[in-house]
């Protein structure tokens, strides 16, 4: 028993050292400890082995190599799922990061005055969020109007057109 207990704790342990250790070890190693190999998966099916095993070896008399027999298959399904659940958080895609140069063509509204060959602000959604810019247009437009980015400026300001002209 205390042999089933110990594996299990020292899995735990083990779980423990690949989140502090981050990938170390897979850089290392160049690769060959990722994926079924990696610290996670193994973490999980020793712990899985001692536990079970443990629990099956208290609890039914099939003994110490019936206990190992039934640990494993667990640690083994433990060991599968954790490598699952990896590859799956791996490939989990976030949405694009906005680039200034998607505002060229998005629609704004005039928050203060542009002056002709001067700068205003607008008010535009970048990444789905308003933000207000800087603007600066070719001919003067009034606060309210609707306008079309032309050009990023910087990553403060664009240059812009009224919508309706």
């Amino acid at each position: 028993m205390v042999l089933l207990l110990s594996l299990g704790t020292a899995g735990l342990a083990l779980l423990v050292l690949s989140l502090v250790v981050d990938g170390l070890l897979e850089g290392l190693f160049d690769g060959v400890a990722d994926g079924p190999l990696s610290l996670p998966v193994a973490a999980g099916f020793l712990s899985m082995l001692g536990f079970a095993g443990a629990i099956v070896l208290g609890t039914t008399p099939l003994g110490m190599a019936g206990s190992l027999l039934v640990g494993a298959l667990a640690g083994a399904a433990a060991g599968r799922l954790t490598w699952k659940f990896s590859r799956a958080l791996m490939r989990d895609q976030t949405s694009v990061t906005p680039r200034s140069e998607d505002l060229v063509g998005s629609e704004g509204t005039v928050v203060t005055a542009i002056p002709a060959d001067g700068y205003g602000e607008v008010l535009l959604r970048a990444g789905g969020q308003p933000v207000k810019f800087a603007a600066r247009s070719a001919v003067s437009v009034e606060r309210g109007a609707e306008v079309w980015v032309e050009a990023v400026l910087s990553t403060t300001s664009v240059a812009v057109r009224p919508a309706r002209t």
